[in-house]
């Protein structure tokens, strides 16, 4: 590594001098290139010397040796940087680290909620509806209303609650959403979706409540907001009471969960693919692939819970 050593330093010190890098990363940043000449040394191969399989070999030692992508990737990023500044200042002729892609970083799985769950919480928003009074009965529909269409859609929650009273037009069972992009879909509604929808709306024709005046704006769930409906924030924290409520966690409830929990119980129940991909308004399929991967890892934690041989060694 003594061969190393100096065009190491010598890119360090043009770290701290020339870019003002913070002593913390410079640390960082040595460590990384130490292990990187280190391992030249092992294969006996000279800092200038390297080639692009010398690359590959590090990276694929890293990866054996069970770093984490976002850890390889930034070994990477050190050693392109430190061969980046080599040829600028004519100490090699090459670099090797060109053309190499870094690790594809691990996405993360979106958190969801069981059928159990799902059931707990409508279960207790419905209970409130039914006993609630004065003011707080209308919004105590609105919210049973609003959690059973964003279960049977998988709206976003913008899309949920900025729907306009028109959207209600036409055939009462399917829904035309604007998303992204202007996109429009169409997502069905249940019938338990249906009868929320209904009470909800046959409310707001005769409670005095601002909020309950449906009837006189365009927004299907209005509210006293600048924008003129309902925000995402304050069904946000709606729902999080609710699941407290229910005996849920609430920091694992929001509506977002609920979109995710959506598209989770329908493939696991046989759906296509592509048809979530439309009923969730993806533009690309990969998006929608990511619930595969949590239907995998829920049957892999399944199998290693329950098999019998599962805790052997």
């Amino acid at each position: 590594m003594s061969g190393a050593a100096p065009n190491i330093e010598a890119y360090l010190e043009m770290l701290s001098a020339e870019r003002g890098a913070a002593v913390n990363t410079i640390e960082a940043y040595r460590r990384d290139l130490q292990d990187f000449a280190a391992f030249l040394q092992r294969r006996g191969t000279a800092l200038a010397a390297a080639d692009k399989t010398d690359i590959s070999a590090y990276l694929a030692e890293a990866s054996a040796s069970g770093l984490k992508p976002a850890s390889r990737a930034r070994r990477l990023s050190a050693v392109r940087q430190l061969y980046k500044f080599l040829v600028a200042e004519g100490h090699v002729a090459n670099d090797p680290t060109r053309g190499h892609a870094g690790p594809r970083k691990e996405r993360a799985l979106p958190k969801t909620l069981n059928v159990s769950e799902v059931d707990q919480l409508i279960s207790a928003a419905a209970r409130r509806a039914e006993t609630a009074t004065g003011s707080e009965r209308m919004r105590a529909v609105r919210l049973h209303c609003l959690l059973e269409m964003l279960y049977a859609t998988g709206m976003r929650v913008s899309e949920l609650v900025s729907l306009p009273r028109a959207v209600l037009a036409g055939d009462a069972r399917i829904l035309t959403i604007k998303g992204k992009g202007g996109r429009e879909r169409l997502v069905p509604l249940n019938a338990s979706a249906i009868a929320a929808l209904h009470r909800y709306l046959r409310l707001g024709t005769d409670n005095d409540d601002d909020v309950a005046r449906t009837v006189a704006t365009k927004w299907l769930f209005p509210s006293k907001s600048a924008q003129g409906h309902l925000t995402r924030q304050r069904f946000g924290q709606d729902l999080k009471d609710l699941a407290e409520e229910a005996g849920l966690d609430a920091d694992g409830v929001s509506p977002h969960v609920l979109r995710h929990a959506f598209a989770s119980h329908l493939l696991d129940r046989g759906a296509d693919l592509r048809a979530v991909q439309q009923l969730l308004g993806h533009a690309d399929i990969s998006t929608t692939e990511i619930y595969t991967h949590v239907l995998e890892e829920r049957l892999k934690k399944l199998v290693e819970e329950h098999h019998p041989l599962a805790k052997k060694p």
